[in-house]
Protein backbone atom coordinates (compact mmCIF):
# COMPACT_ATOMS: atom_id res chain seq x y z
CA UNK A 1 0.00 0.00 0.00
CA UNK A 2 1.34 3.58 -1.09
CA UNK A 3 0.15 6.80 1.75
CA UNK A 4 -3.07 6.96 -1.09
CA UNK A 5 -3.98 3.49 -2.54
CA UNK A 6 -4.51 0.35 -0.93
CA UNK A 7 -4.80 -2.89 -2.79
CA UNK A 8 -6.95 -6.09 -1.20
CA UNK A 9 -7.62 -9.38 -2.62
CA UNK A 10 -10.34 -11.70 -2.22
CA UNK A 11 -12.14 -14.84 -3.51
CA UNK A 12 -15.57 -14.12 -3.34
CA UNK A 13 -16.83 -16.56 -1.25
CA UNK A 14 -20.05 -17.30 -2.04
CA UNK A 15 -20.98 -18.77 1.40
CA UNK A 16 -20.77 -15.22 2.59
CA UNK A 17 -22.94 -14.35 -0.12
CA UNK A 18 -25.72 -16.96 0.69
CA UNK A 19 -25.18 -15.75 4.80
CA UNK A 20 -26.22 -12.27 3.10
CA UNK A 21 -29.70 -13.36 0.83
CA UNK A 22 -30.36 -15.39 4.26
CA UNK A 23 -30.13 -11.87 6.14
CA UNK A 24 -31.94 -10.55 3.61
CA UNK A 25 -35.34 -12.99 3.95
CA UNK A 26 -34.00 -14.39 0.81
CA UNK A 27 -33.83 -18.03 -0.38
CA UNK A 28 -30.00 -18.70 0.05
CA UNK A 29 -28.89 -19.55 -4.12
CA UNK A 30 -25.87 -18.56 -4.76
CA UNK A 31 -23.25 -20.69 -5.48
CA UNK A 32 -19.47 -21.01 -6.92
CA UNK A 33 -19.69 -18.67 -10.69
CA UNK A 34 -23.30 -17.72 -9.53
CA UNK A 35 -23.41 -13.62 -10.32
CA UNK A 36 -24.25 -11.48 -7.21
CA UNK A 37 -26.79 -8.93 -6.66
CA UNK A 38 -25.69 -5.18 -6.95
CA UNK A 39 -23.51 -4.34 -3.78
CA UNK A 40 -22.56 -7.29 -2.08
CA UNK A 41 -19.17 -6.67 -2.71
CA UNK A 42 -19.70 -4.88 0.58
CA UNK A 43 -19.13 -8.38 1.73
CA UNK A 44 -15.89 -8.85 1.12
CA UNK A 45 -12.25 -7.02 0.89
CA UNK A 46 -11.98 -7.42 4.44
CA UNK A 47 -9.07 -5.32 5.64
CA UNK A 48 -8.57 -6.81 9.43
CA UNK A 49 -6.20 -4.80 12.23
CA UNK A 50 -5.30 -5.54 15.43
CA UNK A 51 -6.52 -3.90 18.83
CA UNK A 52 -4.02 -1.70 19.74
CA UNK A 53 -4.43 -0.20 15.85
CA UNK A 54 -8.47 0.49 16.30
CA UNK A 55 -9.80 3.74 17.34
CA UNK A 56 -12.21 4.12 20.09
CA UNK A 57 -15.63 3.91 17.20
CA UNK A 58 -13.92 -0.19 16.80
CA UNK A 59 -13.08 1.41 13.33
CA UNK A 60 -9.16 0.75 12.32
CA UNK A 61 -7.22 4.24 13.08
CA UNK A 62 -6.98 6.77 10.79
CA UNK A 63 -3.72 8.09 9.72
CA UNK A 64 -3.33 5.43 6.75
CA UNK A 65 -4.95 5.48 3.36
CA UNK A 66 -7.16 7.93 5.20
CA UNK A 67 -5.30 10.93 6.71
CA UNK A 68 -6.15 12.14 10.35
CA UNK A 69 -8.17 15.15 10.78
CA UNK A 70 -8.64 15.55 14.44
CA UNK A 71 -12.15 14.19 14.20
CA UNK A 72 -13.18 11.46 16.20
CA UNK A 73 -16.44 10.55 14.38
CA UNK A 74 -17.02 8.90 11.64
CA UNK A 75 -20.21 8.48 9.30
CA UNK A 76 -20.82 6.79 6.09
CA UNK A 77 -22.52 9.94 4.34
CA UNK A 78 -23.26 8.31 1.02
CA UNK A 79 -21.56 6.78 -2.50
CA UNK A 80 -22.24 6.28 -6.11
CA UNK A 81 -21.66 2.98 -7.77
CA UNK A 82 -20.99 2.22 -11.58
CA UNK A 83 -21.24 -1.56 -12.75
CA UNK A 84 -19.89 -2.15 -15.79
CA UNK A 85 -20.22 -6.37 -15.08
CA UNK A 86 -21.57 -8.53 -12.15
CA UNK A 87 -19.25 -9.87 -10.06
CA UNK A 88 -19.18 -14.02 -9.80
CA UNK A 89 -19.53 -15.80 -6.45
CA UNK A 90 -15.80 -17.84 -5.84
CA UNK A 91 -13.41 -16.03 -8.68
CA UNK A 92 -10.48 -14.29 -6.96
CA UNK A 93 -11.25 -10.42 -7.26
CA UNK A 94 -9.27 -7.67 -6.48
CA UNK A 95 -10.17 -4.31 -5.19
CA UNK A 96 -7.43 -1.32 -5.24
CA UNK A 97 -8.80 1.75 -3.60
CA UNK A 98 -7.74 5.44 -3.97
CA UNK A 99 -8.08 8.68 -2.06
CA UNK A 100 -9.88 11.10 -3.90
CA UNK A 101 -10.22 13.74 -1.90
CA UNK A 102 -9.57 14.51 1.83
CA UNK A 103 -10.79 18.24 3.11
CA UNK A 104 -11.57 19.78 6.48
CA UNK A 105 -14.25 22.38 6.47
CA UNK A 106 -16.88 24.69 9.11
CA UNK A 107 -20.14 23.40 9.35
CA UNK A 108 -23.27 24.73 11.14
CA UNK A 109 -22.20 22.02 13.97
CA UNK A 110 -18.46 22.74 14.08
CA UNK A 111 -15.75 21.13 12.49
CA UNK A 112 -15.90 18.60 9.58
CA UNK A 113 -13.58 16.80 7.48
CA UNK A 114 -14.82 15.01 4.05
CA UNK A 115 -13.17 12.10 2.13
CA UNK A 116 -13.83 10.46 -0.96
CA UNK A 117 -12.54 6.86 -1.00
CA UNK A 118 -12.87 5.56 -5.11
CA UNK A 119 -12.93 1.65 -4.91
CA UNK A 120 -12.36 -0.23 -8.29
CA UNK A 121 -13.20 -4.04 -8.45
CA UNK A 122 -11.80 -6.07 -10.76
CA UNK A 123 -12.38 -9.95 -11.67
CA UNK A 124 -9.84 -11.54 -14.38
CA UNK A 125 -8.39 -8.38 -14.85
CA UNK A 126 -11.65 -7.04 -15.74
CA UNK A 127 -13.34 -3.76 -14.32
CA UNK A 128 -16.48 -4.58 -12.77
CA UNK A 129 -17.29 -1.84 -10.16
CA UNK A 130 -16.03 1.39 -9.31
CA UNK A 131 -17.42 2.42 -6.17
CA UNK A 132 -16.80 6.42 -4.64
CA UNK A 133 -17.48 5.98 -0.86
CA UNK A 134 -18.11 9.73 0.54
CA UNK A 135 -17.18 9.69 4.48
CA UNK A 136 -17.54 12.11 6.98
CA UNK A 137 -15.69 12.98 9.88
CA UNK A 138 -17.06 15.11 13.10
CA UNK A 139 -16.19 16.46 16.41
CA UNK A 140 -18.13 14.98 19.57
CA UNK A 141 -21.53 16.13 20.02
CA UNK A 142 -22.20 19.50 21.83
CA UNK A 143 -24.91 18.94 24.30
CA UNK A 144 -25.87 22.56 23.57
CA UNK A 145 -26.35 22.57 19.94
CA UNK A 146 -29.40 22.78 18.29
CA UNK A 147 -30.96 19.18 17.22
CA UNK A 148 -30.35 19.04 13.43
CA UNK A 149 -34.13 18.98 11.87
CA UNK A 150 -34.69 15.80 8.84
CA UNK A 151 -36.09 15.99 5.69
CA UNK A 152 -39.45 14.91 5.43
CA UNK A 153 -39.74 12.14 3.03
CA UNK A 154 -41.66 11.66 0.00
CA UNK A 155 -44.90 9.70 0.28
CA UNK A 156 -45.45 9.60 -3.62
CA UNK A 157 -44.41 6.08 -4.38
CA UNK A 158 -45.55 4.21 -6.71
CA UNK A 159 -43.64 0.82 -4.41
CA UNK A 160 -42.89 0.30 -1.15
CA UNK A 161 -41.36 -1.97 1.03
CA UNK A 162 -41.26 -2.05 4.79
CA UNK A 163 -38.53 -3.76 7.06
CA UNK A 164 -38.08 -3.89 10.78
CA UNK A 165 -34.54 -4.19 12.39
CA UNK A 166 -33.23 -5.24 15.19
CA UNK A 167 -29.91 -5.55 17.33
CA UNK A 168 -29.28 -9.09 16.12
CA UNK A 169 -29.52 -8.01 12.42
CA UNK A 170 -27.71 -5.34 13.16
CA UNK A 171 -25.04 -7.59 14.47
CA UNK A 172 -25.13 -10.18 11.79
CA UNK A 173 -24.81 -7.67 9.24
CA UNK A 174 -21.12 -5.81 11.02
CA UNK A 175 -19.95 -9.34 11.09
CA UNK A 176 -20.63 -10.26 7.26
CA UNK A 177 -19.37 -7.13 6.54
CA UNK A 178 -16.60 -6.82 8.94
CA UNK A 179 -17.35 -3.16 10.47
CA UNK A 180 -16.40 -2.81 13.75
CA UNK A 181 -18.24 0.68 14.37
CA UNK A 182 -19.52 0.56 17.59
CA UNK A 183 -22.67 2.60 16.90
CA UNK A 184 -24.47 -0.65 15.40
CA UNK A 185 -23.55 -2.82 18.27
CA UNK A 186 -22.89 -1.22 21.28
CA UNK A 187 -25.93 0.92 22.93
CA UNK A 188 -24.20 2.35 25.21
CA UNK A 189 -21.63 4.07 23.14
CA UNK A 190 -24.06 4.57 20.81
CA UNK A 191 -26.27 7.28 23.37
CA UNK A 192 -23.33 8.59 25.58
CA UNK A 193 -20.21 8.69 23.09
CA UNK A 194 -21.56 9.54 19.31
CA UNK A 195 -24.90 11.19 20.94
CA UNK A 196 -27.68 8.63 19.39
CA UNK A 197 -30.30 7.83 20.59
CA UNK A 198 -29.80 4.12 19.91
CA UNK A 199 -28.38 1.61 17.64
CA UNK A 200 -27.72 3.14 14.29
CA UNK A 201 -28.92 1.24 10.80
CA UNK A 202 -25.88 0.97 8.64
CA UNK A 203 -25.92 3.02 6.01
CA UNK A 204 -24.96 0.47 3.50
CA UNK A 205 -27.22 -1.43 5.15
CA UNK A 206 -30.40 0.72 3.55
CA UNK A 207 -28.12 1.29 0.81
CA UNK A 208 -28.67 -2.40 -0.20
CA UNK A 209 -32.47 -2.48 0.04
CA UNK A 210 -32.96 0.61 -1.70
CA UNK A 211 -30.65 -1.24 -4.51
CA UNK A 212 -32.30 -4.45 -4.42
CA UNK A 213 -35.71 -2.49 -4.57
CA UNK A 214 -34.56 -0.55 -7.74
CA UNK A 215 -33.17 -3.84 -9.37
CA UNK A 216 -36.74 -5.16 -8.89
CA UNK A 217 -38.25 -2.16 -10.47
CA UNK A 218 -35.83 -2.12 -13.51
CA UNK A 219 -34.67 -5.21 -13.54
CA UNK A 220 -30.90 -4.82 -13.62
CA UNK A 221 -29.13 -1.71 -12.13
CA UNK A 222 -25.61 0.23 -13.44
CA UNK A 223 -25.67 3.39 -11.55
CA UNK A 224 -26.54 3.95 -8.45
CA UNK A 225 -26.10 6.77 -6.22
CA UNK A 226 -27.17 7.42 -2.55
CA UNK A 227 -27.02 10.20 0.04
CA UNK A 228 -27.73 9.67 4.32
CA UNK A 229 -30.24 12.35 5.61
CA UNK A 230 -30.73 10.67 8.68
CA UNK A 231 -30.20 8.29 10.66
CA UNK A 232 -32.63 5.18 11.49
CA UNK A 233 -32.35 3.25 15.04
CA UNK A 234 -32.38 -0.43 15.07
CA UNK A 235 -35.80 -0.34 16.61
CA UNK A 236 -37.58 1.51 13.91
CA UNK A 237 -39.66 0.20 10.92
CA UNK A 238 -38.41 1.98 7.34
CA UNK A 239 -40.18 2.00 4.78
CA UNK A 240 -38.25 1.47 1.61
CA UNK A 241 -40.05 3.61 -1.68
CA UNK A 242 -39.69 3.79 -5.28
CA UNK A 243 -40.07 6.00 -7.68
CA UNK A 244 -39.33 7.32 -11.69
CA UNK A 245 -35.21 6.03 -10.66
CA UNK A 246 -35.87 7.65 -7.45
CA UNK A 247 -35.59 5.46 -4.10
CA UNK A 248 -35.58 6.97 -0.63
CA UNK A 249 -35.68 5.32 2.97
CA UNK A 250 -38.71 7.14 5.21
CA UNK A 251 -38.94 6.84 8.31
CA UNK A 252 -41.53 6.22 10.80
CA UNK A 253 -42.31 9.56 11.59
CA UNK A 254 -42.39 10.56 8.32
CA UNK A 255 -38.85 11.80 8.13
CA UNK A 256 -36.22 10.78 5.26
CA UNK A 257 -33.47 9.05 6.23
CA UNK A 258 -31.56 8.58 2.84
CA UNK A 259 -32.28 9.19 -0.61
CA UNK A 260 -31.11 7.14 -3.90
CA UNK A 261 -31.13 7.72 -8.15
CA UNK A 262 -30.94 4.46 -10.14
CA UNK A 263 -30.66 3.98 -13.26
CA UNK A 264 -29.96 0.29 -15.87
Amino acid sequence: MTENVQTLNDVIDPARARAMQTLLGQEATIATEDTLPAFFHQLYFWDPQPPSRLGRDGHPKVGGIIPNMGLPRRMWAGGRLEITAALRAGVPAERRTILEKAERKEGRTGKLGFVTLRHEIRQEGKLCVTDWQDLVYRQDPDPDAPVPVPPEARRDEVARESVTFNSTLLFRYSALTFNGHRIHYDSDYAKTVEGYNGLVVHGPLLAQHLILLAENQLGSVRNFAFRATAPLLHSEEATFCWRDGIAWVRGPDGRQCMIAAASS
